[in-house]
């Protein structure tokens, strides 16, 4: 702020610099001079030492109507010269031989400090979209930060000359009123935040609020917003309005809930009925999985009956020696192998029957150790259905066989066997898929 002289031929020269600590704009004047008082504080003798910190800005205002300045941008210390500022150089002429003052006024400009300002909206009202008979009075404080970047556009929008920082912070403040007051009360329609939860909100609104005063006051006054702090949202909790659109707001969350309820509990019954529908279905394919197995053992068992009949057929009529169209007699051999043959297949058949009954519900076990021991080693398992049943000889088998019930793909298993196996892989069995099991002969009468 105090003027540095030092002797020199032109006589005392001037160094001109800001040594304000807080500042936003200052106008430089020399010592003893009152700001404006006379036209002396704006005299600058050419070849003066000017000196600009980094983050300052002088700003050399010359007379006239063009309103003609240099800008001398920090770090700077030098003497002013004409080649150091164009503008001068047009105005001091070489008569003057540096001896001569020039007219300009000289304003240093901080573009590193930040202004700190707060702010407080009265209450104002707010409606909710849905509900504009009842609006709520809200009021909002906080603070604001902000600098000066652009400073020539800061030029073309303020009149340095008597600047006053305290007058531009309340046209600051008065503009983040008007603004904060628009951007809340459109909230609730742009946002969807309902007015008695604006204070939950209150990090969303600032965000909404800051990015508005940016655009605004950089465009108005030529500064940039650091940061907005709204520190505290306050509804009048007190108000008709907040108690009437409590009230409806109420009702409607009361009402919604409601419908959520009888919406989970119709979902819940339409489930149970599904999951009914469900183990009904599965228990209907279960009986009629059991009665095709059951009706499967009952033609199994009829084939059985009728291949006995045949046998016996068989011994009545030649193969047990009674010839009764000749009058003949009784051959005791063959009556006794006709005897034989129908009761072996009505063993296995019972066999065959017994193993069906037993295991119908049972899968066929992959491995030969699930299945029991069999008597016997000529007699073989058989899944029908995924069911074991057996076991039964070879000559049954054969029966079988020519009646189309055993094939060569038919799984079969007995002991010793490491796992089932289709019956036309095993050579035993293999001759029995050759061709139809011829019958036998009649047993030729006893001469």
């Amino acid at each position: 702020m105090g003027l540095f002289n030092k002797k020199n031929e032109g006589g005392l020269m001037d160094v001109i610099r800001c040594d304000e600590k807080e500042y936003l704009i200052w106008k430089w004047r020399p010592v003893g001079e009152d700001v404006n008082s006379t036209k002396k504080e704006n005299a600058i003798r050419y070849g003066s030492s000017l000196r600009v910190k980094d983050g300052e800005v002088a700003v050399f205002v010359y007379p006239g109507e063009k309103g003609n300045q240099d800008f001398i941008e920090g770090p700077f210390d030098q003497t002013i010269k004409t080649g150091n500022f164009p503008v001068l150089s047009g105005i001091v002429g070489a008569a003057f031989g540096g001896a001569s003052p020039f007219q300009a006024e000289i304003y240093f400009i901080n573009l590193a400090g930040l202004i700190q300002t707060r702010f407080a909206v009265p209450f104002f009202d707010v409606a909710d979209p849905r509900f504009l008979d009842y609006a709520v009075p809200v009021a909002v404080r906080g603070d604001i930060r902000f600098k000066i970047t652009d400073y020539k556009e800061f030029i073309k929008l303020h009149r340095l000359i008597n600047f006053d920082l305290e007058d531009f912070k309340s046209q600051i403040k008065s503009a983040v009123t008007k603004y904060v007051k628009g951007v809340v009360s459109n909230i609730p329609a742009e946002k969807g935040i309902p007015v008695i939860q604006l204070e939950r909100k209150l990090t969303e609104i600032n965000d909404v609020v800051e990015e508005s005063l940016k655009k605004r006051l950089q465009n108005e006054f030529g500064v940039t917003v650091s940061s907005v702090d709204i520190d505290a949202i306050d509804i009048d909790k007190t108000s008709d309005g907040y108690h009437n659109l409590k009230a409806v707001t109420q009702d409607i969350t009361s009402q919604t809930i409601q419908r959520q309820t009888n919406a989970n509990l119709t979902n819940m019954e339409e489930t149970l009925r599904i999951q009914r529908e469900s183990m009904a279905q599965a228990q209907r394919l279960q009986n009629e999985t059991a009665n095709l197995s059951a009706f499967q053992l009952e033609k199994q068992a009829e084939v059985g009956i009728a291949g006995a009949n045949a046998f016996g057929k068989m011994g009545a009529n030649g193969a047990m020696g009674i010839n009764l169209g000749n009058g003949g007699g009784m051959n005791p051999a063959g009556m006794m192998a006709g005897m034989a043959m129908g009761s072996a297949i009505g063993q296995n058949m019972a066999g065959m029957v017994g193993g069906m009954m037993n295991g119908m519900n049972q899968q066929v076990p992959p491995q030969a150790q699930n299945v029991p021991p069999v008597p016997g080693n000529d007699s073989y398992h058989l899944a029908v259905n995924g069911t074991s049943t057996g076991p039964y000889t070879i000559s049954v088998l054969s029966t079988m066989a020519a009646n189309g019930q055993f094939t060569k793909e038919s799984l079969v298993w007995k002991s010793g066997m490491a796992n089932w196996q289709a019956a036309g892989s095993i050579p035993e069995l293999a001759g029995l898929f050759a061709g139809s099991v011829p019958s036998v002969p009649p047993v030729p009468p006893q001469l």
